[in-house]
């Protein structure tokens, strides 16, 4: 009964942060991608275990030791903001995991460990949505379709810790 409650608490803290209209504004990385925290919160310890009737079905555990700081993200490439470029969060990591969902148009993001440089596309219309599993994971998200396209993000990272790891120089396995 204690982790749903935990899990009730959560769920309200992001709901009251989204409708309550905290917005904070982050500076683009390149011409023509915007970052906006939508919600943030801090979050003690987490023990949190959910399942359906039968629990065979689907189970969830998320568990933390120490203080998270967790972010609602929104992401925005806007090709016509840069005169036609080609709109990227540039590359970078986080120090927790971010759960993401395209709510507009289609991304692409490459892998800084992949040397083969291999595109996955995510789009609001088809698979829209991927898990970035932080902890150093290298990565780069780019909007190569021409029309503006969104993302809404849900991440957690340790408290006080910076929510984004710009990475310079480029890992150098793809040309751009």
């Amino acid at each position: 009964m204690k982790s749903r409650w935990l899990a009730v608490v959560a769920l309200a803290a992001i709901g009251a942060a989204v409708y309550g209209g905290k917005v904070l504004a982050t500076p683009a990385t390149t011409p023509g991608f915007s970052g906006t925290t939508l919600a943030k919160a801090t979050l003690g310890d987490l023990d949190i275990k959910a399942h359906t009737s039968p629990a065979d079905l689907w189970k969830l555990q998320l568990k933390t030791k120490g203080d998270s700081d967790l972010y609602v993200q929104q992401n925005t490439w806007d090709p016509t903001l840069c005169g036609g470029c080609i709109p990227s969060t540039g590359w970078h990591t986080h120090p927790g995991p971010s759960i993401i969902v395209v709510t507009q148009g289609t991304v692409t993001v490459y892998e800084g460990d992949d040397p083969s440089c291999t595109p996955h596309v995510f789009s609001a219309n088809g698979a829209n949505s991927f898990v970035d599993i932080g902890g150093g994971d290298v990565h780069m998200i780019r909007n190569e379709s021409g029309a503006v396209a969104k993302t809404v993000a849900v991440q957690f990272v340790p408290k006080g810790a910076d929510r984004r790891i710009d990475v310079t120089p480029a890992p150098g396995n793809c040309p751009f």
